[in-house]
């Protein structure tokens, strides 16, 4: 399960199981909306782990609204339905995984390299969240 924020393009999260369900839904968009706040809106495909009452239920309770994609309208989502196609081509399709484990590890790692390094044309050829560096004030040394 693929969470991006459409508006800086950044990737939030990636959850990597064998089978994701509604409670998998509501711990990721939890873990994100007490990092980050609660967005507007939550925009999703029409998947069965999206549309259960616990997660539109979810929703509503902290304020948020929905916004689902009409089944076989993809561009509704053209960022994510992006992402989607890069995911496979810069990563998935050029490993092999031989634990659920493993896969987290690789795909979380890919993550932050598609966020901090990996640069976006649509934002100037500038990674969504690149890494910053604080200079640290010079002491004197004491001798």
């Amino acid at each position: 399960m693929n969470i991006l924020d459409e508006f800086i393009r950044e990737c939030l999260s990636i959850r990597v199981k064998r089978k994701l369900n509604s409670t998998d839904v509501i711990d990721a968009l939890t873990d994100l909306f007490i990092l980050r706040g609660p967005p507007a809106f939550v925009r999703s495909n029409n998947g069965p782990e999206f549309v259960t009452r616990a997660v539109r239920d979810w929703i509503t309770a902290v304020g948020t609204k929905t916004a689902f994609i009409e089944p076989g309208s993809p561009w509704e989502n053209g960022y994510v339905e992006s992402f989607n196609a890069r995911f496979p081509d810069e990563l998935l399709n050029h490993e092999l995984f031989y634990s659920v484990r493993e896969a987290q590890i690789i795909v979380e790692a890919w993550r932050k390299h598609y966020n901090t390094k990996r640069p976006h044309s649509a934002l100037g050829y500038r990674p969504p969240a690149p890494e910053t560096i604080i200079q640290m004030d010079q002491r004197p040394v004491m001798h």
